[in-house]
């Protein structure tokens, strides 16, 4: 893999940390989601007319996305309200390579070699250590079980992609659609918290259409890497998200126990990188 698409990769990892204590720290966090959809939209309208259609053989995998999107909005939303972003946030992301993984074993027929199951073992021992308090006293089973729900949704979607990105036979086009589609989110939200969207200041306007910019910033560079790098690579580099998401949890959200969670966060990503150069 190139340097070029190494960093790549680890800015996108950065944006989607972003993006997403933006959300955390957001006060209504269903609003604001709203507006994250919407600021894929705009842009993704624009590109849409001037842009060529995608493959046909690409439509369904949009379709399947979006649909997936839809879901991971909503146990996002509901995670991000019970639990820290350092939790969160490493939960969601870390177990996405292992469901990979498992699909791949699972629907496939995959065999997968022994440093693969190492690196599982690695991200399922910093998911413990990272919520530690939720298994020993059930205190944070809530937001545990929503991330988790989030992590399978973000497998879901990033598989539809990756196989649909590279039958579209233009990323640009595909990654278009992908966003102009958010409209059905933004449209869901915005009927369902229409009295809230009337209230909310512009400064809070601005800073959601900006986070939704830079998540479709983000994904986008995602997709154009899949097409030059194998996708568990791809995954195991972009997952490094969740050092960053640990990093703005303490250092600007100040959320405690950094060092247990920034150990995990640590596991993780070893562990993704195990699975990323060994699946």
């Amino acid at each position: 893999m190139s340097l070029s698409i190494i960093v790549i990769i680890l800015s996108a990892a950065l944006l989607h940390a972003i993006w997403n204590a933006i959300v955390k720290t957001a006060f209504d966090r269903t609003t604001t989601l709203g507006l994250v959809a919407l600021g894929h939209v705009i842009p993704g309208v624009i590109m849409v007319t001037v842009l060529p259609l995608p493959n046909a053989q690409s439509v369904i995998f949009i379709v399947l996305s979006t649909l997936v999107h839809f879901a991971y909005f909503y146990f996002l939303g509901r995670a991000y309200q019970q639990g820290d972003l350092s939790v969160v946030y490493p939960i969601a992301r870390g177990i996405v390579p292992v469901l990979v993984s498992l699909w791949a074993w699972l629907l496939l027929g995959e065999t997968l070699p022994a440093l693969v199951w190492f690196g599982i073992g690695l991200i399922i021992f910093g998911i413990v250590l990272s919520s530690w308090k939720a298994f020993s006293s059930g205190l944070e089973k809530s937001p545990l079980l929503l991330s988790m729900a989030t992590g399978f949704c973000i497998s879901f979607y990033s598989l539809a992609d990756g196989v649909g990105v590279r039958l579209s036979g233009n990323t640009l086009s595909y990654w278009a659609w992908g966003a102009f589609l958010h409209l059905f989110i933004a449209g869901f939200i915005g009927w369902r918290k229409r009295d809230t969207f009337k209230q909310l200041p512009l400064k809070v306007w601005v800073i959601g259409i900006a986070g939704g910019i830079v998540s479709m910033t983000a994904y986008g560079l995602v997709l154009y890497a899949k097409n030059f790098a194998d996708l568990g690579v791809v995954s195991a580099l972009r997952e490094t998200s969740v050092i960053f998401a640990t990093m703005i949890g303490f250092f600007i959200l100040k959320e405690g126990n950094w060092k247990r969670r920034f150990s995990a966060a640590i596991l993780m990503v070893f562990g993704i990188a195990v699975l990323g150069l060994n699946a």
